[in-house]
């Protein structure tokens, strides 16, 4: 597991190291500094030409530092300062006074053009509004011409926190950060603009870390290994047992492809509630699986209801909707999960945008602003259409701003949300999982289905419903990854993401 920082938890901690622990600024920017120049080393040669595009705050004297660095080795380096000098930072104005006395070339006019490698030290950690001006040309310049570039700490431009770009962006080749990956170089678009990440321990104090009490997270390939060991005296009860309430009529797949996902991520038993019209196909393509079904219009017959309840009370996690369409019965269905299962329950697909209509369960202030109330046990698998409808916004509004809305919609709350894009997030109360694995091949039919069916499985292996969800999404991810290397991302459809689980798990 790595912890992910935003900007004022990293200043703290560089605050903490320095003000409390007695490690000196200009310590921690030398080493900063030689961590980008060491990586620069690997990919350039001693002929190129270098300019380092230099702010005058604490990221301008970084790259006023390495370009000192690069100078006394040999290399042709020219600091282009952009902004007052005068009106820099402590260390900002130590470091050029230092780069001057070692005679390396500071200049405030540069064609950008005429330079092949470029050190991007104009905005770090602290930008907080739009980028304008001789910042914005600058930025702008960069980006059309073919230079190397090399960002450090994150490319200037992007967010620390969201990933968004404040107008104007630098894309960078390489990125060196320091100490801890920050946000805004995971989410979308800001990885984007990342490229090659490097995270550089340059000496913050690893007490400091807890100052700030980290709540956001990422998994990284080691991780899996963290999935509970199977026992080996056990039989198929000993693994749990998933209900799967999806399909409808003409509408088998999403059911099948939840349920063999299920069993697939360790399930002993899976039993699929569909619409009776499924059961033949069903029974053809997953013979491994119970089938149980009903009729729409029998849901209002008590004896129809306490057998479904049964059913219910029979499993020890459920997943609900996918395929199952809308209408008074699945309402019915929702309605009779959520008030009856004791066990961990996914909501998803058609599951969530049922819910979206239940005022039971999604309330709307004067205001219009909703607010989702569900019980501990269940967790919601949104995608952002989805989300947007939950919400009451827009998808657009949703894409934009995915870490905001997980915490909002989480504060205070004890069930966990799912919310899946390129960059999924889980969420539960005060704390965020940021998953990184997964590819563009992904974005396919019943991929989403396939992720139920995973959370399904690994919840029947024992973990509560915030890990099964955060190594659901992530186990996922390196299914679908294990299935690029034979599939492509073109040809990769959602039962490649099933045979992929055999290979990345325990």
């Amino acid at each position: 597991m790595k912890y992910l920082v935003d900007g004022n938890q990293m200043k703290t901690i560089d605050e903490y190291t320095m003000n409390q622990v007695g490690i000196p600024s200009m310590v921690l920017m030398e080493k900063a500094a030689m961590a980008v120049s060491n990586k620069m080393l690997e990919k350039i040669k001693l002929e190129d030409s270098i300019i380092a595009i230099c702010g005058t705050g604490n990221n301008g004297a970084d790259g006023v530092a390495i370009a000192r660095i690069l100078t006394t080795m040999g290399y042709s380096v020219d600091i282009l300062i952009i902004g007052d000098e005068k009106r820099g930072t402590e260390q900002f104005r130590q470091q050029l006074y230092i780069a001057r006395n070692l005679d390396v070339n500071v200049i405030n006019n540069a064609k950008i053009s005429e330079y092949n490698v470029v050190v991007d030290a104009i905005f770090g950690i602290g930008l907080s509004k739009p980028i304008s001006g001789a910042f914005a040309c600058a930025i702008e310049e960069v980006n059309k011409n073919k230079n190397t570039v090399f960002s450090v700490d994150i490319p200037s431009g992007i967010n620390t926190s969201t990933g968004q770009i404040m107008d104007y962006a630098i894309r960078a080749d390489y990125t060196v950060t320091f100490g801890y990956a920050k946000i805004g170089m995971i989410l979308y678009p800001g990885c984007e603009y990342a490229g090659e990440v490097t995270i550089a321990d340059i000496g913050f104090a690893k007490k400091a870390l807890k100052e700030v009490h980290p709540s956001t997270f990422t998994y990284d390939r080691e991780d899996v290994k963290q999935l509970p060991v199977r026992e080996k005296y056990s039989n198929k009860g000993t693994f749990g047992r998933v209900l799967v309430i999806a399909g409808s009529t003409n509408m088998s797949g999403a059911c099948f492809l939840s349920a063999k996902a299920a069993y697939r991520t360790g399930a002993g038993l899976v039993k699929i509630l569909t619409v009776e019209e499924n059961r033949g196909v069903i029974q053809a393509m997953l013979p491994e699986a119970i089938i149980s079904s009903y009729q729409p219009n029998n849901l209002k017959n008590k004896m129809e209801i306490d057998r479904i309840t049964t059913e219910i009370q029979w499993a020890t996690a459920i997943v609900f909707g996918p395929g199952m369409g809308i209408s008074s019965a699945t309402d019915l269905l929702l309605d009779l999960v959520l008030k009856n299962a004791k066990v961990p329950v996914i909501l998803d697909a058609d599951g969530l945008n049922i819910l979206a209509a239940h005022k039971e369960y999604v309330c709307e202030d004067g205001e219009g602003i909703r607010e989702i109330e569900l019980p501990h046990n269940v967790i919601i698998t949104p995608h952002l259409k989805e989300m947007s409808r939950l919400i009451n916004s827009t998808t657009e509004y949703v894409k934009n701003n995915l870490m905001t809305i997980a915490k909002n919609v989480t504060k205070n709350k004890q069930f966990v949300l799912v919310l899946k894009d390129a960059r999924t997030i889980v969420a539960r109360e005060d704390s965020y999982y940021v998953n990184t694995t997964g590819n563009n091949g992904m974005a396919t039919g019943g991929s989403g289905d396939v992720l139920t069916g995973v959370i399904a499985g690994l919840l029947s292996n024992g973990l509560d419903t915030y890990d099964a969800a955060c190594y659901g999404v992530f186990v996922h991810g390196l299914a679908g990854d294990a299935a690029k290397e034979t599939r492509g991302t073109y040809s990769l459809m959602a039962c490649d993401i099933i045979d992929g689980l055999s290979k990345v798990l325990p």
